[in-house]
């Protein structure tokens, strides 16, 4: 049988090889994000839960927080914001993307 501590390295090394392994991931996906003078970012209103995360990172002030109504009726919070893409100030850096933690921002082709 196994001794507590011979789990508890065993566990440490699985959570250390599963840490590594997501990282790398999240380094190819991050590295194929589209960014530059054609692409604008783009919110996902659905997916915002207005952190306000990306209005920190932009340096351009092309990210405008907006008030819009709880979902939720049962949290007692009267408003929520949303991100909002002002595109013409949107340089396409994708810092926003990077600091989304939900994922709600995209960056799209500027038409």
């Amino acid at each position: 049988m196994s001794s507590l501590d011979d789990i508890n390295e065993r566990r440490a090394k699985e959570a250390a090889r599963i840490r590594l392994a997501l990282n790398k991931q999240r380094g190819i996906a991050r590295s194929n994000i589209k960014g530059g003078e054609g692409v604008v970012a783009f919110v996902k209103e659905e997916l915002c839960i207005g952190c306000d995360q990306c209005d920190i990172v932009c340096d351009d002030d092309a990210i405008e927080m907006y008030k819009v109504p709880l979902r939720n009726p049962l949290m007692k919070v009267e408003s929520n914001q949303n991100a909002k893409i002002i595109r013409d100030y949107c340089t396409g850096c994708r810092l926003c993307v990077l600091a989304c933690p939900t994922d709600a921002i995209n960056m799209i082709d500027r038409c």
